[in-house]
Order: C-alpha cells, then structure tokens, then sequence
C-alpha cells in the first residue's frame, strides 16, 4: 500500500496538469443580495426588476434571471449587484468567458468585494487557467483569510502550477477541518513531498491511509497509481473495487476505459467511456478518448463527432483539433484540414507532429514553399525532442475526481 501511494505521488505532477475539470460544489453563488447604491434613472424599477432576478436565479430559472438583471442594467448601467449576478448566471451555464466578462466589468465597479473576486478566480479556475486564477483568490484570502473555499482553490492552483512549498503554506492550515477528506490529504501529500516537507508528506500519507480505509476514493487513487506504472491488470483490480462499492463515483468509468485500452479490450473501454458520459456529460476527456479510439479503427465519421464534442466542451483541447485535421486530409478536404491543424498549432506552437501534418496539407493545396517551411519546422522540433513526451501523454492521461471540487 505505502509503495502505491509513493510510485503515485512522484508521478502526480504530469497526473494533475492533465486533470479536467469536474463539477464545483459551490460555483456561481450569488455574491450580493442588495441593489447598488449607485445613483440611477429609476431606483425603484431597478429595485424591482432586481428582486425579481433574485428569486429567479435561486429557483434556478436562469432565463428569467438573465432577463430581469438585464432589465436593472436598463435603469442602472453601474449596478454592480446585477453585473455580479449575471456572471452568475453565465457561471451556472458553464459559459466561463461570458461570466469573466460580467465579473471583471463588476469588480472595476467594486473592487471591494470579495464575493466578485472570489467567483473571478472560481471561472479561471473552471476554465483551466490556474496561473490566472491565483492573484484574485489570494486577494480573497488576504481580506477573508478564514476562507475555506478561497484557501483551497488557491493551494490546488499552486499546485498545479508547480509551487508546491506554496501551496503547502496555502493547504496546512486547513488541516484541521478537512484530515478527513482523502483528497485534501492527497494534494497535501503530493505538495509536501514536492517540497521536501518529509514530516508532512508522511504525516498526510498515514492520515489518508486512515481515513481512507477501504474507501472507492482511495481504491481508485490506487487504480491510477498502477496505471501510471503500466501494471494495468493491478490497477484493474483497484478499480473494480471501487465500482463494487460506488458504481456512479465520478470518473470511475472513464478510468476504466484507459484501463482497458492498454489492455486491447477496445470495445469494453468504449462501454466504459459511454458510461461514464452518461454520469458526467459535461467532461471533455471521456469524448476525446472516444475519438482516439475511432480514430484507430478508422471510424472517421464516429471519431468526427467524438472530438467535435470533445471541442464543445473544451476547444483548446489541441489533440482532438488535430484528430479532426486528420480525418479531413484523409478525406482529401484540405481546406478544412488547415483550419483544423491551425487551431491545433495555436495551441501547442511547438509540436513537431502538427507542424509536419500542416506541411503535408500545404503541400496538397500546391502551397510549396510554405510546406516546405513547416517541414523544416517539424525537423528543428523533432532534432530538439519536443513536445513528443507531452503529447504522448495527453493521450494518457487520468484525471483524478475530486481534485477541482470545492469545499461548502
């Protein structure tokens, strides 16, 4: 057991880069429940139409919502309130850039508040953008240092960012209300042995052995160590365990479904990536592998919707822009080959597979001299060794449930 959970946290820095993002417990809250106290046209229209948002938006109408803190912004352009609970509003549909666009237009209204930049950092880090999300959530943890959530977010931020003596500063002092969350003691773990903090990575380890006990959490965390160290059959074993005690535990079947990929068993993978869409539809991971796996067997019209559903949920998900490519430069359509791998190769500038799958297509559309520039391009990179590793294992990556939930 001790040898697992050590193999897993010396492997978890790629493990967490490559982790998606699951379901927030707490997003989108509203963060004022009273009108601004800017002047306006029509205070009482504005007061009216607010209060009518407000019970909109917690029986969960969200058209109604969007409608009525519109309508306020019709009698009062600076009301901070309805720009606040709009980017609530776009935060409960999972639009992440309409919801920063409303917060940030609310925080230069009211810099003040916490409850804004508390949800600012909430939308960068549902979008991914971690290194963005960690100035707005320590300015919320330097005027509300009790803040669970905010405290929280930002040690997951830290670490996957790379700063693990921060974020264990930032995760420490949680200890005492979360030593019994598995995946608090997780991360923790994983940031104090990146740190050297000896003491606290053995103290966390011994305390998620404890709490974890025979838990499908800490089976699957199990079944993922193995599966970093291609001992699929063990790691099998670990997830089956799992599912026989909690059969909906969030990714648990996209994680079987890699299993059983590197196991050859591609039609049971495909069941368990199926599955898993059907508990979670919202992650874009079980779709991508969906397209991968087409993609091998040459299922292009499958692989086709796989990855564009992948891009619905995720558009810089570059490998499934460049399945696309593929698919379309098979299929002699170059001009929507291009558009595609040039999606890809704004997102990883500098892979050597892209530049040289671009060089092919050029090359189709008699763009000579250009292809003959992207070959060059895809030599330089395949001279230096770069992004091969990286990409290798964006395809094989497991993310782990749990880790971008935030605490209530």
């Amino acid at each position: 057991m001790k040898f697992c959970l050590r193999i897993l946290l010396t492997s978890a820095p790629f493990l967490l880069a490559a982790s998606p993002l699951c379901p927030l417990q707490t997003e989108g809250r509203s963060v004022l429940t009273t009108r601004s106290t800017q002047k306006t046209a029509d205070p009482v229209q504005a007061q009216s139409w607010f209060q009518k948002g407000q019970v909109a938006l917690q029986s969960g109408d969200l058209e109604a919502a969007e409608t009525a803190f519109q309508r306020v912004l019709s009698f009062d352009p600076q009301s901070v309130a309805a720009y606040a609970d709009l980017g609530v509003v776009a935060m409960r549909r999972k639009n992440w850039d309409e919801a920063r666009k409303y917060l940030k237009t609310a925080q230069r209204l009211a810099p003040q508040m916490t409850g804004i930049r508390l949800n600012i950092g909430l939308t960068e880090f549902r979008s991914g953008n971690y290194k963005e999300a960690i100035a707005p959530l320590e300015s919320v943890l330097r005027d509300e240092p009790d803040s669970r959530q905010a405290r929280y977010l930002l040690g997951l931020c830290q670490m996957f960012t790379s700063q693990f003596a921060d974020a264990v500063g930032t995760l420490e002092p949680l200890w005492e209300p979360m030593s019994t969350d598995v995946m608090y003691l997780y991360v923790l773990a994983i940031s104090a042995h990146e740190a050297g903090k000896k003491e606290l990575d053995e103290k966390a380890l011994k305390q998620m052995l404890a709490v974890g006990g025979n838990s499908p959490e800490l089976h699957l965390i199990l079944g993922k160590a193995y599966y970093l160290h291609q001992e699929y059959d063990r790691g099998l074993v670990e997830l089956q365990k799992a599912h026989e005690s909690k059969p909906d535990l969030p990714l648990l079947h996209f994680n079987l479904g890699m299993t059983y990929t590197q196991l050859g068993r591609d039609s049971e993978a495909e069941r368990e990536f199926l599955k898993d869409i059907t508990i979670d539809p919202d992650l874009p991971d079980n779709y991508y592998q969906l397209g991968l796996q087409y993609d091998r067997q040459q299922r292009d019209a499958d692989a086709e919707r796989a990855f564009r559903e992948t891009l619905k949920r995720d558009p810089r998900r570059s490998g499934a822009w460049f399945g696309l490519a593929k698919i379309y430069e098979r299929r002699e359509e170059y001009r929507k080959a291009l558009a595609a791998v040039d999606e890809s190769i704004k997102i990883v500038p500098d892979s050597q597979k892209v530049h040289f799958l671009r060089g092919q297509i050029l090359q189709r559309l008699g763009r000579i001299e250009e292809a003959k520039t992207e070959f060059a391009a895809a030599r330089k990179l395949m001279d230096k060794g770069l992004q091969e590793d990286r990409e290798k294992m964006e395809q094989l990556a497991v993310p782990i449930p749990g880790l971008t939930d935030t605490p209530n």
